[in-house]
């Protein structure tokens, strides 16, 4: 068996996660009141509990952290918090905000209580960054006018106002920021049985007709991402229409994921093809990250952030400190005869017995070198 990687990129993946140019009619399906929300229901049930609180109270509600995979809804999450307090919300996101300027101009546009929402938040410039804590603090901006021995500082007050930040890496955001949020919250990858109603919820909305074996085909399959489940339910109506009757039934379903190459356990084609790699090329590892990323011609934050979680969710891919190894179930999954030394090399055995030492500066040493990048 041979691997090709010349075409192994996630922007050609419509199991990708990241939004794409062909998810623009995302926006017209988000829900605006929790009743259409489906999942999440920890979040939604405490944040609930504060809007109320906060609406009681006449006061801005505390700033809100929102964290997770993509595709799970933070946006959407924003805009029912903005609906509910019954206020207007501003979005924007961390690369958009290049100055400190621009951040002034956005905050003292705000309204008493108004929402200003923050995506992608942990890629906010430093120096914007340093502004936006007593903002968030004291609702004021400290500002430096003019230059050299004139300048002097003035503060502006703000109106109180709710920052609702966004983010799919929480571990890149500094701890004076992180720290001046007063609810955070992760969001959970949805069950078949939420991404079933959302759905259905959108197959009426974009007047899709579908039945029940086909909606849990396409749930099982989605990765529990709401975003993905969009994606193929357009999908499956562009196969329904051409070679079907016009409705999603199981029968299209099984044409449109075969013609997509996803399997039953929601793999494409380039899944696939990792899985592969590792197993003819390394024999299912232990592979260090920075090795497999040269031969699959990938970045490693991309393997590391994008092609491995859903892997390792399944159980077909395993880290140990020698690196990445492929279980006895993703040998089983790509029809190969599993190896007898499988469990131990999970396990961190070596078959070689080869010998790795730290060195005085702690760095790897050691003839296998797969210890060294391990990551």
């Amino acid at each position: 068996m041979s691997v090709d990687f010349e075409d192994f990129r996630e922007d050609e993946r419509i199991l990708g996660m990241e939004r794409r140019k062909e998810d623009a009619e995302e926006a017209g399906l988000r829900p605006t009141r929790w009743a259409e929300y489906f999942g999440q229901e920890r979040a939604k049930e405490n944040l609930r509990v504060f809007i109320e609180a906060a609406a009681q109270r006449k006061e801005a509600l505390d700033h809100v952290l929102l964290y997770g995979p993509p595709g799970l809804g933070k946006t959407t999450m924003a805009g029912i918090i903005a609906a509910e307090l019954g206020v207007s919300i501003r979005i924007t996101s961390g690369p958009a905000i290049e100055k400190p300027g621009d951040l002034a101009a956005i905050l003292t546009n705000l309204a008493e209580r108004d929402v200003l929402f923050i995506d992608e938040i942990h890629r906010l410039n430093r120096a914007v960054e340093e502004i936006l804590y007593p903002a968030m603090e004291d609702f004021a901006l400290d500002i430096i006018i003019g230059k050299g021995p004139s300048a002097r500082s003035i503060r502006l007050d703000l109106p109180k106002f709710t920052l609702i930040g966004a983010t799919t890496r929480a571990g890149l955001l500094t701890s004076p920021l992180r720290d001046r949020f007063g609810i955070v919250n992760r969001l959970e990858l949805y069950s078949p049985e939420d991404l079933r109603r959302i759905l259905v919820r959108d197959a009426a909305i974009l007047r899709i007709g579908i039945d029940d074996e086909a909606l849990s085909r396409i749930s099982a399959r989605s990765r529990g991402t709401p975003r993905i489940a969009i994606r193929l339910l357009k999908r499956m109506r562009d196969f329904a229409q051409v070679r079907g009757s016009g409705t999603i039934d199981e029968a299209v379903v099984r044409v449109g994921l075969a013609a997509l190459d996803i399997d039953d356990k929601g793999l494409d084609r380039v899944d696939r093809r990792l899985l592969e790699g590792m197993a003819t090329t390394f024999g299912g590892g232990p592979v260090g990250l920075d090795t497999l990323a040269a031969v699959t011609g990938e970045d490693p934050v991309t393997i590391e952030d994008v092609y491995e979680p859903y892997l390792m969710q399944l159980g077909f891919l395993a880290k140990t400190p020698r690196g990445r190894v492929l279980t006895r179930v993703g040998w089983e999954h790509l029809g190969l005869p599993v190896p007898e030394d499988a469990d131990r090399r999970l396990k961190g055995g070596n078959g070689d017995a080869r010998q790795v030492r730290l060195d005085l500066d702690g760095r790897t040493e050691g003839t296998g070198g797969a210890a060294g990048e391990a990551r």
